[in-house]
Formats: structure tokens, C-alpha cells, sequence
């Protein structure tokens, strides 16, 4: 499964930036999907995961009530709305597929690239 992310973005604080990850030559509505996001001289770290057909969401406490997770199966898209953004929200932000743990990085056995993603205070 090959994940392509969406070109992130600069943004000032409070702001916000929408990323979506879709699959090239594969449907993601077989998947669960999480994206992750790794800060400089940090371990990459979970943000949010949906399960495979959009019932159940997850979400790091950091980002809970300002980033929400979705699926458009049809599109074979998942995305992630990042609100009222933060300085420490800056990082790559990874999108994943089929997970065996949702909320950790071991649990992902497909990767995206990963896109930027950059908050300015």
C-alpha cells in the first residue's frame, strides 16, 4: 500500500491546516488509518486513528477537541482537521494504515512520507 500525504502548510497560531492521505493503486476502506508526527530530535508520536469503516476515533489527549479524524471511503481518503493550532503542533505529520494497535507506532504496517507541518507563534 502505497500513502500519499497532502502538502502541509505554515500557519500562525490559532490558525488551521486540513492534511488528507489517500493510497495510490489500493483501497484504504479495508484499512484502519492513523496519523502520527514526529517534532525534530523527538520520537515520532500518535495523533489520531479511525477505525476502518469510520465508527470509532481515537485521539492523542495533546490534540483532542481541536483535531479531528475522517474517512471518505468513496474517495478513498482519509483526513486530518487541525484547529486552533499550536507551536508545538509543528512537525511531520505521517499518515499510516492497518493498524494491530491503534495508538502505537509499532502497530502501522504501512507508511506515508510524511508532510510538514509548521505553526509560528
Amino acid at each position: 500500500v502505497h500513502l500519499l500525504s497532502s502538502v502541509g502548510g505554515s500557519v500562525q497560531a490559532g490558525g488551521s491546516l486540513r492534511l488528507s492521505c489517500s493510497a495510490s493503486g489500493s483501497t484504504l476502506s479495508a484499512y484502519g488509518m492513523g496519523w502520527f508526527r514526529q517534532a525534530p530530535g523527538k520520537e515520532r508520536e500518535f495523533v489520531a486513528a479511525i477505525s476502518w469503516g469510520g465508527v470509532s476515533t481515537y485521539y492523542a489527549d495533546s490534540v483532542k477537541g481541536r483535531f479531528t479524524i475522517s474517512r471518505d471511503n468513496t474517495k478513498n481518503t482519509v483526513a486530518l482537521q487541525m484547529n486552533s493550532l499550536k507551536p508545538e503542533d509543528t512537525a511531520g505529520y505521517f499518515c499510516a494504515a492497518n493498524p494491530s494497535d491503534y495508538r502505537r507506532l509499532r502497530g502501522y504496517d504501512y507508511w506515508g512520507k510524511g508532510t510538514q507541518v509548521t505553526v509560528s507563534s
